[in-house]
């Protein structure tokens, strides 16, 4: 029940309901602005005023935009992204009712619908933002600069035109930092100029290095997923899959019979193998299968089995091993090249232990033998199919 319950609520739907919500609140707070006077009496007899329609629906299309960031965020499995999740869908709720439009119903519904969801999902989502010290600074002087420009801007209040507020002084620091410039508050004292020369001068660093540091990993994925190769998110959205450990002879057959039945990973330490199956468009990591922290990058705490099938059997029982310390609950099925290494590999943690060698010359004496049925079984196992004449 457990299992059927993870599968039906697993990363992919939370994160498309997050995705859903937020497309919604985008949509319908674009739609509302400059139409609240039409709709004011769909809903709630027109009692919500119309100016805390219009600000419903400026802030819900802004809310929008938060949610596909949380959706983003946990794509990739960060617990913030999910609080930031649970926090701003009652928010979409509410801004959909106070916009008062039949067009909100819709992100209303969804929103209360997709909370539990969200809820139930929390385990999902236990990594910690790793940001690098780079990312740290640049985060940090960009939210410097905005607090140096605001602050300076409204201490300076007498050198600009139109700043009165600290709104007007925070709008002020952000078209300037950001190069927009629309002219509407300028300094008028020389004083207000080099004050402004500053905020432009950091400003406009600030965000270059932020473009570059924070983004630049996200280009980078793009640019691995454009080249064929498996990206980080798409590891991180592996789930109630098949990890195959390793490559060998019986790996082939084994990605045969896997495809298009079940979703499946290859953990490989050749490169060569690792490009050729990564080209041929299937999930495949570069790494050691006997390592730890390979086996958590491809969900080991998720898969629903692991295969073990190289040509070298002390490699697979290493492999084997890791993985069933990592999830002593995932079913394991390897396969001994030599008949005596079946018990070692059924004691390092293999559930069942195949051995290909020797179901081949069972087979083989049977069909010699003339055992009946013995033939077809040999032709099903080929991948073979009988004519009757």
């Amino acid at each position: 029940m457990e299992a059927s319950w993870r599968r039906q609520v697993g990363v992919r739907l939370t994160v498309t309901l997050t995705f859903a919500v937020a497309v919604l609140s985008i949509a319908t707070g674009v739609s509302s602005i400059g139409f609240t006077a039409a709709s004011a009496q769909n809903l709630f007899g027109g009692r919500i005023p119309e100016w805390a329609q219009e600000t419903a629906g400026f802030t819900g299309t802004l809310t929008g935009f938060l949610m596909l960031v949380s959706a983003i965020g946990m794509r990739r499995g960060l617990r913030g992204a999910w609080y930031s999740t649970v926090f701003l869908l009652p928010l979409t709720a509410v801004q959909g009712l106070v916009q008062s439009s039949p067009y909100s119903l819709p992100l209303v519904v969804v929103s209360l619908a997709s909370l539990p969801v969200v809820l139930r999902g929390r385990h999902r989502f236990d990594r910690e933002i790793d940001l690098t010290a780079s990312q740290l600074a640049a985060v940090a002087a960009l939210a410097g600069v905005q607090v140096y420009g605001t602050a300076g801007a409204y201490a300076l209040d007498d050198h600009f035109l139109n700043v009165d507020t600290p709104l007007d002084a925070f709008y002020y620091t952000l078209v300037t930092a950001s190069t927009v410039g629309y002219g509407d508050i300028t300094p008028t004292t020389q004083t207000g100029r080099l004050f402004s020369l500053s905020v432009v001068v950091l400003g406009t660093a600030s965000f270059a290095v932020a473009l570059a540091t924070l983004l630049g990993p996200a280009i980078e994925a793009r640019l691995a997923s454009a080249l064929g190769k498996m990206t980080e998110s798409q590891l991180e959205l592996l789930e109630d899959h098949v990890i195959v450990l390793g490559y060998g002879d019986l790996t082939e057959p084994i990605l045969t019979e896997l495809d298009g039945q079940t979703e499946f990973v290859v953990v490989t330490p050749e490169s060569e193998r690792a490009t050729e199956l990564g080209d041929r468009g299937f999930k495949v990591l570069k790494a050691d299968p006997s390592d730890e922290e390979p086996l958590r990058r491809v969900g080991i705490d998720e898969a629903r089995a692991v295969v073990a099938a190289t040509n070298n059997d002390a490699e697979d029982a290493l492999a084997v091993l890791t993985a069933r310390q990592l999830n002593p609950d995932v079913r394991i099925v390897a396969a001994a090249t030599d008949r005596e290494n079946v018990d070692k590999l059924r004691r390092a943690g293999a559930d069942s232990v195949i051995s290909p060698a020797t179901i081949g010359g069972h087979l083989l004496v049977r069909s010699a033998l003339g055992s009946d049925g013995m033939e077809t079984v040999a032709d099903r196992l080929a991948g073979e199919s009988r004519t009757s004449d």
